[in-house]
């Protein structure tokens, strides 16, 4: 049976970036139109007025300074309030699969590896573009790549999904090598009038080598272990799809983009999230000081700093926890990609680390790894 590593990562970055400012600017305007269109209404108590937000209340709420989103002028246009992605012909790479290609050739070149050694490919998102044919088989066809691929969608949690699938393809002897990438274009469903949401989301793209030990470069990442946990709750949600379609602007549209309950979702995640990190320590015969970091899912700084300090005993410093939730913001599935591939540089043989992931579901994933000699 092959011993399945982490070989390499990459990343994609877009080339535009909002500030939590700018998006505060965008929110008021539209709040303030709101409101003065349906001034009879509110005067009535038919309607509640909208509320302002802020660059305080943001960061407060979330830790989040600024995004990077593929379209940026409809995001920040108070007439838009969306981003504005055309439709690409068929003949042409979607724009999903066009964003994980360039994180996926970042990986590849890393590894040394050409299209043509590639075994598999998954693509592991929480938005996909379309139903059908997969992103995977798009972007397995744009590298050049053999095999096998296919979509999966486990939101938040959907990377480390992905990597334990891939490991389990290695085992198994299915494949030698497995690209998985991470496309996130959150902006597209996120509701970008709502105060209480408008903010969450970026967009990025990730991508992870998983390969066979015996192939791999020098230097890679051995998965001790990993475990992937589901629990259904309604308290994160996106009712978005061919059976209850509607436009983004229209009445009742609210639960077509984002929703979630977010106080629920904090007090309920991160008890379950630092039980499972704790157990499959326990499992895996690794003590809390054995653990040089945790790549934890950037959704919110508050659940990041209450998770690692239950499962590390003491409040996390930023090199055991790094943030890129600051610059980057909630980018589902990718976000505790980013932050491994961003601080993990710094390891010895030996060294261990945990990469975590959480999100709707609720669904949540550990993968435990140390650095190779």
């Amino acid at each position: 049976m092959s011993r399945p590593v982490i070989s390499a990562t990459g990343l994609y970055t877009p080339p535009h970036s909002i500030s939590n400012a700018e998006l505060v600017t965008s929110l008021n305007s539209w709040t303030d139109n709101w409101n003065a269109e349906h001034a009879d209404e509110i005067a009535a108590g038919k309607l509640e007025a909208k509320q302002h937000s802020s660059v305080e209340f943001i960061e407060k709420a979330s830790g989040i300074k600024s995004r990077f989103v593929v379209e940026k002028s409809g995001v920040i246009d108070p007439k838009v309030m969306r981003p504005y992605i055309p439709e690409r012909p068929n003949e042409q790479i979607s724009v999903l699969a066009e964003i994980a290609v360039s994180a996926a050739r970042e990986a590849m070149a890393k590894a040394g590896r050409e299209g043509r050694e590639i075994d598999a490919v998954i693509c592991a998102a929480s938005n996909m573009q379309r139903a059908y044919p997969a992103m995977a088989v798009e972007v397995q066809a744009a590298i050049g790549a053999e095999g096998f691929a296919f979509d999966m969608n486990v939101a938040c949690s959907s990377a480390t999904f992905g990597i334990q699938t891939a490991a389990d393809f290695v085992r198994a002897g299915h494949a030698k090598t497995v690209l998985m990438v991470n496309p996130e274009i959150c902006s597209g469903h996120l509701n970008f009038t709502d105060r209480d949401s408008h903010f969450i989301f970026g967009d990025v793209a990730t991508a992870v080598l998983i390969e066979a030990e015996d192939v791999a470069p020098r230097g890679s990442w051995s998965i001790l272990g990993t475990h992937l946990k589901t629990q259904f709750s309604n308290n994160i949600r996106n009712n978005f799809g061919f059976l209850n379609r509607a436009d983004p602007s229209g009445v009742g549209a609210r639960d077509k983009l984002f929703v979630q309950e977010g106080r629920k979702v904090f007090k309920e995640v991160v008890p379950m999230v630092s039980a499972m990190i704790q157990s499959e320590m326990d499992r895996l015969g690794i003590r809390p000081s054995d653990l040089k970091r945790m790549w934890l899912h950037q959704a919110n700084a508050g659940m990041n700093r209450l998770i690692a300090e239950r499962v590390l005993g003491h409040e996390a410093s930023e090199n055991e926890s790094p943030t890129v939730l600051d610059t980057y913001a909630n980018t589902s599935s990718a976000g505790s990609i980013i932050a491994f591939h961003k601080h993990s540089g710094d390891f010895r043989p030996g060294e261990k680390g945990v990469i975590c992931s959480f999100g709707a579901g609720y669904s949540a994933g550990t993968v435990f790894v140390e650095k190779a000699a």
